[in-house]
């Protein structure tokens, strides 16, 4: 397998899939949080020093029928530009057109060529048969490929998977990102140092079940938050009151207790929360245990007890997986647990902790408690993450290795 440490791009065309797919101001389009732009800098410098030129082509947002200028890729354009000072940097208005074609074969070394969304077209990820000719179009004019979109190297898309099958082994390949991602992962999935916490938040248990299955066997201790929380306690025979609760999944919740116990794996759940009389920021709130949440209520966050239980497990730990939130931290009424995990995350990795977080909800709460580099590694791809952990192939990883 080809890699971009080896690779001279001297004199060729390099066509990056890069994941571009960043949020934008509703009304001025401009890009709030830049983090994948910057994920995708060191893949795109090596090309460009290299004395290559790069044909960068991405996704942004969920486009329905055709072009809509709020999903156009050419808002990205100022923001790259600014971490690429001086660099030549160009728009093609369609990814497959004659004349995207055209500037493809003009580019000159160190110079860049943005082409517009890929998900202006059914064929990059709904028209299976449209596909393949599609990846040949985006193919054509490029002498390499280069994958460098983590995020979405689950999806078997044209872009991510297909391409690869117009190129050579020795011209396609991994770029910076995906092989960072997959170094942290590996880390944690096959070389994790003990004890080994996995923190699993967020709404639902069943976007979590495989996950969680597939850790059982490595991890020592599983923390729960978020509104999954009130699934399991539910079925242990708690009162949760109006908090969210997936009532189809107790018996799972139950059978995922049984597993951990069966591996010797030590569940927390939380055992108080912060609690709403309603889904809102300016809500009027309480404070109980779990499974004793008052009528008409909602728990929305950890309460301090288990705010002080979990940051005692995280910062004992020597490998931590974070996926999901404790609780709403969108609301700052609600944020105080989340923010806690993050603060304990950086502080075991301080003290020589390997810690690992993924998922776009606990990727902005890092990013909100400005603590990304304090913690070993936030990866780009939530859905992805979880995938490659699950154990499952991904098409994105698989069209480079084989």
């Amino acid at each position: 397998m080809q890699t971009i440490d080896n690779y001279n791009f001297s004199g060729k065309k390099a066509v990056v899939r890069v994941d571009f797919n960043v949020p934008l101001d509703k009304e001025t389009f401009a890009v709030t949080d830049d983090t994948r732009i910057r994920g995708a800098l060191p893949t795109i410098k090596k090309i460009l020093s290299d004395g290559g030129s790069a044909i960068l082509m991405s996704h942004l947002g969920r486009p329905k029928e055709g072009p809509e200028d709020k999903f156009s890729l050419k808002h990205v354009i100022s923001k790259l530009k600014e971490h690429l000072p001086g660099t030549e940097i160009k728009f093609a208005d369609d990814c497959i057109s004659a004349k995207a074609l055209e500037m493809k074969k003009a580019l000159k070394p160190g110079e860049i060529l943005i082409l517009e969304n890929l998900r202006f077209y059914k064929e990059e990820n709904k028209d299976k048969d449209g596909m393949k000719g599609f990846a040949q179009k985006l193919a054509e004019g490029a002498d390499v490929y280069v994958n460098d979109a983590f995020g979405t190297a689950h999806r078997a898309h044209a872009s991510t998977a297909i391409i690869a099958d117009f190129f050579d082994t020795e011209d396609k390949m991994f770029g910076f990102l995906i092989n960072r991602e997959l170094d942290a992962m590996d880390k944690v999935v096959k070389g994790a140092e003990k004890p080994f916490t996995a923190i699993m938040g967020g709404a639902k248990v069943s976007d979590k079940i495989l996950i969680i299955e597939s850790l059982l066997p490595t991890i020592d201790n599983l923390l729960i938050g978020g509104g999954m929380t009130y699934t399991f306690i539910k079925a242990q025979g708690g009162k949760i009151g109006n908090s969210l609760c997936e009532e189809d999944k107790l018996d799972l919740a139950l059978e995922i207790l049984k597993k951990a116990k069966a591996n010797n794996v030590k569940v927390y759940i939380p055992t108080d929360a912060v609690n709403a009389d309603k889904f809102d920021a300016e809500a009027a709130t309480n404070l109980s245990k779990t499974d004793a949440t008052p009528d008409g209520w909602m728990g929305l966050d950890i309460g301090e007890e288990t705010i002080a239980t979990y940051t005692k497990v995280i910062t004992e730990s020597k490998t931590i997986l974070w996926n999901g939130p404790m609780g709403v931290f969108e609301m700052e009424k609600f944020a105080a647990g989340t923010s806690a995990v993050a603060k304990a995350l950086a502080a075991a990795t301080a003290n020589g902790a390997y810690t690992l977080i993924g998922g776009g909800d606990s990727v902005a709460a890092i990013n909100k408690n400005k603590l990304a580099d304090k913690v070993s590694y936030v990866s780009t791809g939530g859905g992805a993450m979880l995938e490659y952990m699950e154990g499952k192939e991904l098409p994105g990883i698989k069209a480079i290795r084989g």
